[in-house]
């Protein structure tokens, strides 16, 4: 099929720098998008087209509308459109406008990260499962201060296992805020680039929003809260029990954690672990997992990612080929021993009787 839509003023903006933003168009969406004098031809299967031309008449309201698409923003809702069939450009723009944060616009990046948003928006307890750079603790910090502006909740909790010094803080210089900063600071990089610095130490002075080592959790009944456990890898059974336990009345909470990366001791294991094999029936909260595919750092972090997928998959497949290699050699030792053991004159019977 074969259509042409006309051109409507400032359209080319669509295209994007070099016209990367047709090239997830084409892609995505199978069609083939040739850009005319007078006219924009479309040309693929009856569907795609059609979703194609709907692409381009929803950027033309928007654009009347006086909407703004930020620095990558458009480039972002144009690859979770073509992932997700049910998803719409208007539908997009229209849900980042209900997550402004003033300076910034809360706008997923991938289909999972999508689902994620979604997820904390719908779910009182939200597990975001994955690799570093997939947006997991950035999103969750944005849902948290979109819902303290629209004073949905009174306040925000961030919590972080400080497992590097095995919460055990008292030997390193300093008063007890100059000991956790550094295992803390990854929350107050998310803080003060969503929000004005002077708005962030105040919220901060007046405990509106609180930081805190997870060890710091216990005893409290959170009520009108956002609370949000990051690195939840690195927790142990008993402090991931005793942090699912303290959500209260109007209270979120988003756990966030990469179970590749865990840090605790050998004979420990993970609360993050824990959680998934226990909680994974639990009406109510839901789980999220992400993939390399998510990452939004910078394109060789996907790369690296998947490398240590490869190298972990081709490990083990090398100790299961030693293990089968092991058991043959166990086997064909045991029978030699056993033929070793017999009596020379009962061996031509054994043969006989089995043939």
């Amino acid at each position: 099929m074969k259509k042409s839509i006309g051109i409507t003023p400032n359209i080319e903006t669509l295209f994007g720098t070099r016209d990367e933003n047709v090239r997830v168009l084409e892609d995505g969406l199978k069609v083939t998008i040739d850009l005319r004098s007078n006219a924009i031809d479309l040309e693929g299967a009856a569907r795609d087209v059609a979703r194609a031309e709907q692409v381009f008449a929803d950027y033309e309201t928007l654009h009347r509308s006086g909407y703004g698409f930020n620095n990558g923003d458009l480039n972002s809702m144009l690859r979770v459109l073509v992932a997700d069939p049910t998803a719409t450009l208007r539908g997009l723009a229209d849900a980042g406008r209900q997550r402004s944060l003033g300076r910034r616009v809360v706008q997923p990046k991938s289909v999972n990260q999508r689902r994620y948003v979604e997820a904390i928006e719908k779910h009182d307890m939200v597990f975001g499962i994955g690799p570093a750079g997939t947006g997991k603790t950035y999103l969750a910090v944005a849902m948290a201060i979109s819902a303290l502006l629209a004073k949905r909740v009174n306040r925000i909790i961030l919590a972080r296992p400080a497992v590097e010094a095995g919460e055990r803080l008292g030997f390193l210089p300093g008063t007890l805020q100059d000991k956790i900063d550094p295992y803390l600071r990854p929350l107050y990089d998310a803080l003060y680039d969503m929000l004005e610095p002077e708005k962030v130490d105040r919220y901060l002075e007046k405990n509106v929003i609180e930081i805190a080592p997870i060890a710091f959790m216990r005893g409290r009944t959170l009520n009108d809260s956002f609370v949000i456990l990051d690195e939840a890898q690195n927790t142990t059974s008993e402090q991931m029990k005793m942090f699912v336990t303290r959500l209260g009345f109007n209270s979120k909470a988003v756990i966030t954690g990469d179970v590749t990366q865990i840090d605790l001791p050998n004979a420990r294991r993970s609360g993050l672990l824990e959680a998934i094999d226990i909680l994974k029936r639990v009406e109510g909260l839901t789980f999220v997992h992400f993939d390399e595919s998510d990452v939004v750092r910078h394109h060789l972090v996907q790369r690296i990612i998947r490398a240590y997928d490869e190298h972990k998959t081709h490990m083990a497949e090398q100790q299961m080929l030693l293990l089968s290699g092991g058991r043959s050699a166990e086997l064909k030792s045991a029978e030699s021993k056993r033929l070793d053991d017999e009596d020379p004159d009962d061996r031509p019977r054994e043969a006989a009787r089995r043939q």
